[in-house]
């Protein structure tokens, strides 16, 4: 099936599905660790890559292949490799495409434990980082070196959803034999599909709204065949990074419904966005929706939504934030982000506390900092809850 000329909300149901003999309408969970091959020449041409077929869940499994095969689709890429988690699935894409000796450039507006992985883990093996300002092109221009493997970001940033140029990007890496890889966590490709625009490989923590009701844990890589099977699959294979049946049967539920979750995200952000800019005790707004945001004309053109992630900070500074967070009554307070209920968490003392003071500063991680991941209650329900604290 050419899923190319299907619509993305078509793609999410139907795509990957490969029905057994039992004709099920559900897609089903081969809950099984081993397979058994028909004679003792099958499976040596099995384990030599021979004959296309399964041979150990680790690395193959017609549960995990259906949620491969289904995001692929939508991210309109060749192939997807899934892994434990969004961390494993940037640690495969690392410890496949580098060596002792290259050279990452990274944005600084990323993940607490992305940096940390590149700075201190992928650094001891001598992989070199350098960590540039997100909307600086000249930054990232200037950083590149000649042995720079690739440049990695995520847009819509996190926590402040800056918003990075994929296609300049992708244009700046290619001109200096680089690749780009963009993780697009916050948007899905429901709306940014960074591959149309110019990126290698895209990278996801499935774990957020591809599950979408905060159920597992999960990651994905996404891009050429080619560069997949040559470069990460057999990292996958030999690490052991793998993703469970029972975590993929899951995520392909989740994509079902992605792209009515993903409008109603965004619906429901801007209206909150919109509000927490008129009250006098938020000192700044960041959301993509909004046009104040720099980049607001960028995300016009970049993307088909501005997201379900909203950040501002509270004058007062981690006193006030606090107060504010622990003040609401509905609100989950978990780091998490992507699920159907709404989240709220302190940036500066969760997911960015492993930085250093001067690598939050570097970053805009204000100690009066709040992001919110904005589900899907009633948007007068989340605004209530928020202005007791307030």
């Amino acid at each position: 099936m050419d899923w190319n000329q299907f619509g993305l909300q078509t793609r999410s149901v139907r795509a990957g599905q490969h029905r057994t003999p039992e004709q099920e309408h559900s897609d089903p969970i081969f809950a099984t660790s081993s397979y058994v091959f028909d004679s003792a020449r099958q499976a040596q041409a099995r384990f030599a890559g021979e004959e296309v077929g399964n041979i150990y869940s680790r690395f193959t499994n017609p549960t995990v292949r259906a949620f491969e095969e289904r995001l692929a689709a939508l991210e309109g890429g060749e192939r997807c490799i899934a892994t434990a988690s969004g961390m494993a699935a940037i640690l495969t894409l690392c410890m496949g495409l580098l060596k002792a000796g290259d050279h990452v450039v990274c944005s600084r507006s990323v993940f607490g434990n992305t940096v940390l992985l590149f700075k201190n883990y992928l650094g001891k093996f001598g992989v070199k980082t350098s960590f540039v300002t997100l909307t600086d092109l000249n930054a990232w221009e200037s950083a590149i070196c000649e042995n720079t493997r690739f440049l990695f970001l995520e847009t819509p940033s996190n926590p402040l959803t800056e918003i990075a140029d994929i296609a300049a990007l992708a244009e700046l890496a290619h001109s200096s034999g680089c690749l780009l890889v963009v993780d697009n966590v916050f948007c899905t490709p429901i709306l940014q599909r960074p591959l149309a625009l110019g990126a290698d490989l895209v990278v996801h923590s499935a774990t957020k709204y591809l599950d979408g009701q905060g159920r597992c844990v999960g990651g994905a890589i996404v891009g050429r065949a080619e560069l997949l099977d040559q470069a990460i699959y057999p990292f996958l294979r030999t690490g052991g990074a793998a993703l469970s049946p029972f975590n993929a049967w899951v995520f392909l539920k989740g994509l079902e419904t992605l792209s009515l979750r993903m409008r109603a995200h965004c619906d429901n952000a801007l209206q909150l966005a919109r509000w927490l800019e008129s009250q006098p005790k938020v000192e700044r707004v960041y959301y993509p929706g909004l046009p104040s945001h720099p980049q607001y004309e960028l995300v016009k053109r970049q993307q088909d939504g501005a997201g379900g992630i909203v950040s501002f900070v509270v004058r007062g500074g981690r006193e006030a934030a606090w107060k504010l967070i622990d003040s609401t009554r509905l609100i989950s307070i978990t780091a998490n982000l992507g699920d159907v209920k709404t989240t709220i968490t302190h940036p500066a003392t969760t997911t960015h506390s492993r930085l250093s003071e001067e690598e939050r500063k570097q970053a805009g991680i204000d100690e009066g900092l709040v992001r919110i991941s904005v589900g899907l209650e009633a948007v007068e329900d989340i605004i209530a809850d928020l202005e007791r604290g307030l």
